[in-house]
């Protein structure tokens, strides 16, 4: 049937008629967008001698062919400093250093440009900056949320694992499938258990503990659901929890049907220490259990200041159990422990409709599909997601990198590519770029290449040419008749700020570190003793992306500048501008303490000459020398203001915080 794609390897092998389904699908419900097979377009072809200069390959065809369309034409090149600036936060969200601009200038062979893009790709910052994108998708957190907001002591080893992949170039399709199904596909394999971990990222109510009452159950299933719609697929899934979608053709059954491939799933915690320690583990808890059950059972009768005491002091003991030893935060799939799904009318666990067992969307099904009767329900669901023909996963994909390097998708709404989803602007673009990601092997860094050698990618921020009518036309730069100009997110403001004045610590990899708080933030918590500050200070200056990711507890830095809160998958990065901000950034402990550092890094690097101090400020800072009028204006600064003050304005300065 056209617009379906085929049914290949274990999904097809394992069908089993379980009777028949009766949802059926209109032909105009199948023909949506997003649902029909992606289509193999030839890059428009041009003729006059300015198309040919610009266009240097098929995404320049694509972007200039709906430019002219529109009577508009691309703005001019970026100057080499905003290019290197701009392709080197893209790739490792951190500033390019004076030498790398200097050289890069120097170099005016053809292919400096490229050089540089390779060189930005082979770093271990790549995959930090990326994995960072991949995280916010998939809402990751290393606490549960809610009251409790207990620490997921071990989850930091999931995010190491997606900064390997991104560096190591690992096929989205594999990646895919190692974090839907890594303990299925082998339960022997760490680095699998650790990927299949990304089931668990989930917000957690404990419920005191308790995770297998059905209300608790219902929503650990609704998590692992959900981001598979939102993050994978690119649809609103979660929407059919409680009826029918109100728009696109999913079902209420479609929604019950796709959490049955997660009903066998549970959590796996899988020890790391020998049996030795955790025998002596296990003895040092059971006596700590006693202390406190003996404790509680001094408290009864208690009352008044004597209970207060006896309170303070059994929370002091908890705080005093074994920390937990290392293990892999994973899950297994235990078919005897299988929860019963079934379809539940407005989502209430109390309100059982018909039992259903495991189906992917019907819309992308023959009428009528079977459910699945599987043994590795979740490696079948993965398979069905990366197969080649799947309509949605490398739309997804593609898009969501378009959109980390232009600040819009070709489709604007990252997670919903339905009826209430934005429209793709370059709909041909988007499955040529598809196309390529998968006939590439699903690789990332080709992609990455394609797109930012494009003179699309390489536009100023500016066009004298063509803005007037632009900005009637098309304000919101949808058709990129330049380049967006964009605010550092909160991560890269950070670490630039600690890269400028010279405190970075490059460290890779590890358990997360916790950074000192306002003791005012501590009484958000659960228990103050959960945000236990990492005890050596010099990795307190580590890279954003490895530090603490608490539910209940955001950084103020990180907060006021747009940082999600890993309750939901962030679709894309907000960019606001409030008062806040000029705040954090003038009176924060952050910038005031680093605007020290990089005082002395001026001092020692620039001698007494003051106007080696400025100029070398502004290279750090921005890339570039100052202008005459900057230099002029911080002579005059530094002529009744001392150096610290001048080193916290550099640190505000839009030249600092925005790349073009």
């Amino acid at each position: 049937m056209k617009g379906l794609f085929a049914l290949t390897g274990i999904f097809a092998a394992t069908l089993l008629i379980a009777g028949t389904v009766g949802e059926k699908y209109t032909p105009a419900e199948r023909r949506h967008w997003s649902f029909r097979e992606r289509v193999r377009t030839e890059p428009p072809k041009f003729a006059d001698a300015a198309a040919k200069g610009w266009v240097r390959g098929p995404i320049d065809a694509f972007i200039l062919d709906k430019l002219r369309k529109e009577g508009l034409q691309p703005a001019p090149a970026a100057d080499r400093v905003a290019l290197i600036r701009r392709v080197t936060f893209d790739l490792t969200g951190l500033p390019p250093t004076p030498a790398e601009v200097d050289a890069f200038l120097k170099d005016l062979s053809p292919t400096a440009y490229e050089k540089l893009v390779d060189r930005l790709l082979a770093s271990p910052a790549y995959g930090e900056r990326w994995a960072t994108h991949w995280l916010d998708v998939v809402r990751f957190a290393e606490s549960d949320g809610f009251e409790y907001d207990t620490h997921r002591r071990d989850a930091w080893r999931y995010r190491d694992y997606v900064i390997k992949a991104f560096n190591d170039d690992k096929p989205y399709d594999q990646f895919v499938r190692e974090q839907l199904a890594g303990d299925e596909m082998d339960p022997k394999n760490e680095e699998l258990r650790i990927a299949s971990g990304f089931n668990r990222l989930g917000p957690l109510r404990k419920n005191a503990g308790n995770q297998e009452v059905a209300s608790s159950r219902n929503e650990v299933l609704t998590e692992m659901t959900n981001v598979v719609g939102s993050g994978l697929l690119g649809v609103t899934l979660g929407c059919a929890r409680c009826h029918d979608h109100k728009f696109d053709p999913i079902r209420h059954t479609d929604y019950y049907r796709m959490q049955a491939f997660f009903a066998g799933t549970h959590p796996n915690d899988v020890p790391l220490a020998s049996e030795a320690e955790q025998a002596a583990w296990k003895t040092k808890n059971e006596a700590h259990g006693k202390e406190m059950a003996a404790m509680k059972k001094a408290m009864k009768g208690l009352a008044g200041d004597g209970l207060k005491s006896m309170e303070q002091k059994l929370a002091d003991l908890e705080d005093k159990a074994p920390e937990p030893l290392p293990s892999l935060y994973a899950v297994e799939t235990d078919r005897a422990k299988a929860s019963p799904v079934h379809v539940l009318a407005r989502g209430d666990h109390q309100n059982k409709g018909q039992a259903v067992g495991m189906r992917t969307l019907g819309v992308l099904l023959p009428e009528d599909a079977p459910e699945l009767s599987v043994e590795k329900p979740r490696t079948a669901l993965a398979e069905w997601i990366t197969a080649a023909g799947n309509p949605l996963t490398a739309r997804v994909a593609v898009n969501r990198m378009w959109n980390y390097h232009f600040g819009r998708g070709i489709v604007a709404t990252p997670n919903d590519f339905g009826r209430m989803g934005v429209r793709p602007t370059h709909p041909e673009l988007l499955d040529y770029l598809a196309n390529r990601f998968v006939e590439g092997g699903w690789k990332w860094k080709p992609l990455h290449r394609e797109i930012l050698l494009s003179s699309t990618y390489r536009q100023g921020s500016r066009n004298p040419v063509s803005a007037k009518v632009a900005e009637e036309k098309d304000p919101e730069n949808k058709l990129l008749w330049k380049f967006t100009r964009r605010r550092l997110e909160a991560e890269e403001i950070r670490d630039a700020m600690l890269t400028v004045a010279g405190r970075l610590n490059r460290k890779v990899g590890g358990p997360s570190i916790i950074v000192p708080v306002d003791k005012e933030l501590l009484t958000l918590l659960y228990k103050p003793s959960q945000w236990a500050v990492t005890q050596d200070a010099t990795e307190h200056n580590r890279r954003s992306v490895y530090l603490l990711a608490k539910r209940n507890l955001r950084l103020p830095f990180m907060e006021v500048f747009d940082a999600p809160d890993a309750q939901i998958s962030c679709a894309r990065r907000e960019s606001s501008t409030h008062a806040p901000q000029a705040l954090e950034l003038l009176n924060g402990d952050l910038s005031n303490r680093l605007s020290l550092d990089l005082t002395e890094r001026l001092q020692t690097e620039g001698g007494s000459d003051k106007l080696k101090q400025i100029d070398l400020a502004y290279r750090i800072a921005t890339g570039r020398p100052p202008t005459v009028k900057q230099r002029q204006m911080a002579l005059e600064f530094l002529r009744t203001q001392p150096l610290r003050e001048f080193a916290l304005a550099v640190l505000n300065l839009n030249q600092f915080l925005y790349v073009e």
